[in-house]
């Protein structure tokens, strides 16, 4: 069996930004220390949540960095290092390694739709880029392409490729891997409202956006089923479902990104494309917010 990176929750944390669209580091110190002391099992940083796609490699690569030190060994840090061009997916790694992550994340092409043998070689070169434990990172929804339980499975068989985000929604697909795949590569899944059900296919945990706002209420939700609490488990996981919809309102990260604001943390808003959503959708996650107490 390959080295478990992390159980439980995994948060993909967000980028807090100041007014001029500069990355906000004594926030985003606050928000780290946050998930590290307030229950988070490991933390993602670079992801989707984090708006990797508006950074550019200077700003990723010293927002990892400045998470590494904040975190200093407390709990895994995993950076986002994927790209839809080998070659930058490759150099991204080795200079996360250099810095001294625990563990990669690497997204699916996006845009190339590239073909199950185009995705193995991909996940195959960013793999024997580094030394490090690499998480597979499979979204439909927002690439265009999906990693089919036989891509997995043959990339199982690559020492370095420990995991897989599998944020395809697809229960029949969590289960395939599963059954392809065993022990030689750990499931997460990156669907918040699917925990429980994931867990009981077979994985080992969550990455998470809601963790953001709940980090010790989401890993509760995975250790009561570790536990062999399947009925605590799944009562969490329907207790924060209409929390985490309202999360999924619109496209992640705005709807998490407000969520923060309205809770108090100066977060500031995403960067273009991404703005924030208009008064309807808020007033509605503000209403969520306080049916669960999380803003007066």
């Amino acid at each position: 069996m390959k080295k478990v990176i992390f159980r439980g929750v995994g948060t993909a944390i967000i980028t807090p930004m100041k007014e001029t669209g500069e990355i906000n580091y004594p926030v985003f110190r606050e928000l780290l220390n946050r998930q590290a002391d307030g229950g988070a099992d490991a933390i993602v940083v670079a992801g989707t949540t984090g708006e990797n796609a508006t950074l550019d490699d200077e700003e990723h690569l010293e927002l990892v960095e400045f998470a590494v030190k904040e975190i200093a060994g407390r709990i895994p840090v995993i950076a986002g290092a994927g790209s839809n061009n080998t070659a930058h997916a490759v150099w991204m790694s080795r200079e996360c390694e250099k810095i001294g992550v625990d563990g990669l994340l690497h997204v699916t092409p996006y845009y190339n739709k590239t073909s199950q043998e185009g995705l193995y070689r991909h996940f195959r070169a960013c793999a024997q880029a580094t030394g490090l434990p690499v998480i597979l990172y499979n979204v439909p929804s927002r690439t265009g392409v999906n990693i089919l339980p036989e891509t997995y499975r043959r990339l199982s068989e690559i020492d370095s490729i420990a995991g897989c985000k599998e944020a395809s929604g697809n229960f029949s697909q969590i289960a395939g891997i599963s059954a392809l795949c065993g022990e030689s590569l750990t499931i997460y899944t990156g669907n918040d409202d699917q925990i429980t059900a994931a867990l009981a296919l077979g994985a080992q945990g969550v990455i998470s956006v809601v963790g953001n706002l709940l980090p010790q209420e989401t890993h509760d939700i995975c250790q009561a089923y570790f536990d062999g609490n399947c009925e605590e488990s799944k009562r969490l996981q329907v207790k924060y479902l209409e929390l985490i919809e309202a999360l999924f309102m619109d496209v992640n990260p705005i709807p998490v990104k407000q969520a923060m604001r309205a809770m108090g943390y100066d977060v500031g808003e995403c960067r273009l494309p991404l703005c924030d959503m208009d008064d309807t959708k808020t007033e509605r996650l503000l209403q969520v917010l306080r049916d669960y107490g999380l803003v007066g």
